[in-house]
């Protein structure tokens, strides 16, 4: 070997870069994807429509809902997605707020990074001002009486406010808070859970959203097998089956040969006994409803009709596992082996108009939010938008800690951090300070979304806190900066923390990397030439399907 020849240990087609360039290129796609949604966040959001491969459209301002439908190729862009997807798995809403929090803790990141500041640096300095952040959040929140309705349902609304749900949101936010207290216990230590699993949502599509409506017991959304069979009985016996009550098929492929008729007919009555028998099970074991998840045979289900049982099938198994809570039954899987220990106790009561079945319990908690809407893309955003709603008040509920919205907080704890920044010796009160001015991002976009001048209001929301007014947030629809706590803008302490932490976090971890080695091209727009690293082209080619979305 030549003395001062590299020697070359990677493939022809892997790509790699290092230092500056792959903290640029690294920072370009995570920016890129808080861009992406910055324009949703707040009341006077704006929507996205997301069309997938095969056409769907999906209309939405959910943040979460975005990032995971867009088609995103860049391994960073996927990191702070799952910023979205860990902030609605842990606190159900802030998925807008955490990642656009991330966008610009990394934007600043950069012009320290510019500054000769060390990476080091800055991560140390970020997790501090976290650790701040999160200690000031629990000091500024007001522990509230988590059965205060009223307050309930303000957080409930100030959730859904922007989204699809707004138009109907005081009556949908009192369907939520009530839904969370049929499904809320009280521990022996006193304090408060909440069990989702026994609250369902149902979706119809062609009635207005405010005859939306909370449900005792379950919903199932279909027909009777058979025309003769009853539509509703009162103080049933349910049974609920996995089996198809249909003829047994062998397992391996056979053929039948049939010589004369005799033998074909005896054959065909061998059927129609297997059949009667599986229904004479059914009446042996005193069921008055069955609802299967499987198919029924026609012969099957003109013999149930002739006992008077009525049977429904195809039901979802999702419905099954509903019901079974709400009338207390077992889910049987072997028709043979179902008895009456099986069954579930209610009344089936039938909806001629919306074609539902409604079945309650003696003692059922369980209940169904059923939302209604105009068309399919209205009624999803709506499902979107009270999903969101149910975890901050079940979140609230079981956390009891508020804080007032529409950016006081951010403001709040921007100062709050800077006082704390002059505590803190050596580069990274740099980056404390840089924590801070990215938390007022969100007064910035609120403001920014609503038309209005976002220096100017951050200037006034500035002097408010200046002032001692913690809870001085924007008014979007007047433009003032008042107490919003007092209006009715409230938001769950916990889905802020959470935003605070998944922010940083994400932050941090790519703020670490300072060297990309790809097996392949980093960017995913294969036709692109270009040489060397990618480090302009994260965005373009890099970023997927987003270069429509900027």
């Amino acid at each position: 070997m030549q003395q001062g020849q590299p020697m070359i240990v990677m493939s022809e087609d892997s790509q790699r870069v290092k230092d500056r360039d792959a903290q640029d290129y690294n920072i370009q796609a995570a920016r890129a994807v808080a861009e992406a949604v910055r324009s949703t966040l707040g009341p006077k959001g704006m929507d996205k429509m997301l069309v997938d491969s095969m056409g769907s459209v999906t209309i939405t301002n959910d943040g979460v809902t975005i990032l995971q439908e867009m088609d995103i190729d860049n391994p960073t862009a996927e990191m702070i997605v799952e910023v979205a997807e860990t902030q609605e798995d842990e606190a159900g809403d802030g998925t807008t707020t955490a990642v656009a929090i991330a966008g610009e803790l990394l934007k600043n990141a950069e012009d320290l990074l510019e500054q000769d500041i060390h990476p080091t640096a800055i991560i140390k300095g970020f997790h501090m001002a976290a650790e701040q952040a999160r200690a000031e959040i629990d000091d500024i929140a007001t522990e509230i009486d988590t059965s205060d309705e009223a307050l309930l349902q303000k957080t409930a609304e100030t959730s859904m406010t922007g989204k699809g749900a707004e138009v109907n949101k005081e009556h949908l936010a009192q369907l939520i808070v009530d839904a969370v207290s049929s499904v809320t216990v009280e521990t022996d230590e006193g304090d408060r859970v909440v069990d989702l699993e026994f609250l369902k949502i149902e979706t119809q599509t062609g009635r207005a959203v405010d005859q939306s409506e909370l449900l005792e017991g379950g919903i199932v959304d279909k027909d009777p097998v058979h025309d003769n069979m009853p539509s509703s009985v009162e103080d049933a016996n349910i049974l609920l089956l996995r089996d198809p009550i249909e003829v047994e098929e062998t397992d391996v492929d056979t053929e039948v040969s049939v010589t004369d008729p005799d033998q074909l007919q005896k054959f065909l009555d061998r059927e129609e006994k297997q059949l009667k028998d599986k229904v004479q099970h059914i009446v042996d074991t005193g069921a008055d409803v069955v609802f299967c998840q499987k198919g029924i045979d026609d012969l099957a289900q003109h013999y149930l009709a002739k006992e008077g049982i009525l049977a429904v099938r195809r039901a979802k198994k999702s419905d099954l596992e509903f019901l079974a809570e709400v009338v207390d039954a077992s889910i049987v899987s072997d028709l043979e082996s179902a008895t009456e220990d099986d069954l579930g106790f209610g009344d089936v009561t039938r909806d001629d108009a919306d074609e539902l079945f409604y079945v309650t319990g003696e003692d059922s908690h369980g209940v169904t939010l059923l939302l209604r809407g105009s068309t399919e893309h209205v009624v999803d955003e709506l499902e979107r938008g009270v999903n969101d709603a149910l975890d901050v008040v079940a979140q609230t509920v079981s956390d009891g800690r508020v804080l007032a919205g529409g950016g006081a907080i951010e403001v709040e704890l921007a100062s709050r951090l800077r006082d704390y920044a002059d505590s803190v010796s050596g580069r990274e009160q740099l980056a404390v300070e840089a924590f801070a001015d990215s938390l007022e991002l969100v007064p910035r976009v609120l403001a920014e979304n609503a038309g209005l001048d976002s220096i100017d209001t951050l200037v006034d929301l500035r002097a408010a806190h200046d002032d001692g007014q913690i809870r001085a947030g924007l008014n979007v629809f007047s433009g003032d900066v008042e107490d919003t706590f007092e209006s009715g803008v409230v938001e769950p302490a916990h889905a802020k923390e959470q935003a605070v932490t998944s922010a940083t976090e994400a932050a941090n971890l790519v703020l670490k990397i300072d060297d990309i080695i790809s097996a392949g091209d980093l960017s995913t727009d294969k036709g692109d030439d270009q040489e060397g690293a990618p480090g302009a082209g994260g965005m373009g080619g890099g970023m997927g399907g987003m270069g429509g979305m900027m």
